[in-house]
């Protein structure tokens, strides 16, 4: 195998569960009740272990050792990058989810292109074993699936989409899903993601600084923030604002440099200007010279705003793509270069 350096890019998983009992799930607990070793179980299963954890009300967020986890009532998001194993947490979830009374209604996997795509083993070699994984691990009460690789005018980056429903998964109209993934990081604001040579801070603390000096920290200012800084190099956060997320996530070495940034909110949300706000923020951070952008919304409202957000920095949009999907909605997925390029 060709000498590779570390995949930036993740692979990210959204599944939804929906159960009789309204106790479970009103009381907001639901698949919160899944044991810590239950979890581990699953992160097990792909390889990666939990670094640092935040909860609210709402939901539980977890920084991993590779991206993000997040646990609602009824739905599991998994975010994993570097080798990991990401769809063979299906299985244990819907397993663990049964014994709780819940039972999949949907499922969504998106990835964008792999950097290094021979380093990827069994089944993200390709997104054709993908498709095959997953078609015969989801239960047949999914009956609406969907699978597309969306292209750009780069053939180094497209969008793969695997989406499946079972008949009664209503969207909801209002809201939406952003997942920006940034290659070709400025050098020197991506030196900011390196801890000190012989530094001896503990990852939470030296991630607490990272936050602070790159500038993360403003993007929303209103976000409890958990954050992760690896040895030597590489930065992990997860905001929580009510039941709202957002996360970023860093692999900053020079000639395979890329970082995410990924959030959720509504279109009725007064802020629908501030997530301009927020994506302007988090592409300063990085100053890429590419970047995409994946928008899930049933409303235009989202996706048409993403150039005017992206634009006063320089980025041109290069493509643009859209398709529509079981229990998704539409997905947009958007692609730009600096204009320097």
């Amino acid at each position: 195998m060709a000498m590779s350096g570390f995949e930036g890019f993740e692979k990210r998983l959204e599944l939804h569960f929906f159960g009789d009992d309204p106790v479970m799930v009103d009381n907001n607990l639901g698949l919160r009740l899944l044991g810590f070793e239950s979890l581990e179980q699953v992160l097990n299963a792909v390889q990666c272990t939990v670094v640092s954890a935040v909860a609210n009300q709402y939901f539980d967020a977890y920084v991993l050792s590779e991206s993000s986890l997040f646990v609602y009532p009824t739905k599991i998001i998994i975010k994993t990058c570097g080798t990991t194993q990401l769809l063979k947490s299906i299985r244990p979830l819907i397993h663990y989810a049964c014994n709780l009374g819940l039972t999949l209604c949907s499922c969504r996997y998106t990835r964008g292109s792999f950097i290094f795509p021979k380093a990827q083993p069994f089944p993200h070699t390709s997104f054709k074993e993908e498709v095959i994984y997953l078609e015969e691990t989801l239960p047949t009460n999914l009956c609406y699936r969907k699978a597309s690789v969306m292209p750009s005018k780069m053939t180094t980056h497209s969008w793969h989409v695997f989406a499946a429903s079972d008949q009664s998964h209503v969207i909801p109209k209002d809201i939406y899903t952003l997942e920006v993934c940034m290659t070709e990081l400025d050098r020197v604001l991506a030196r900011k993601f390196f801890q000190p040579p012989g530094g001896t801070k503990s990852g939470d603390i030296a991630g607490k600084e990272m936050t602070k000096i790159t500038g993360i920290g403003d993007i929303n200012p209103r976000a409890m923030i958990c954050d992760f800084a690896f040895d030597p190099c590489g930065y992990s956060m997860n905001g929580v604002h009510n039941d709202r997320y957002s996360t970023i996530h860093v692999t900053p070495e020079d000639g395979f440099s890329y970082a995410s940034f990924e959030c959720v909110g509504s279109i009725y949300d007064d802020d629908i200007e501030h997530l301009v706000g927020s994506l302007r923020k988090a592409v300063q951070v990085f100053r890429p010279g590419t970047v995409s952008v994946s928008t899930t919304c049933s409303s235009h409202e989202v996706w048409t705003r993403v150039a005017h957000a992206l634009e006063p920095l320089g980025l041109k949009c290069r493509s643009c793509a859209a398709d529509e999907f079981p229990a998704t909605g539409s997905i947009v997925f958007q692609t730009f270069t600096a204009r320097r390029k």
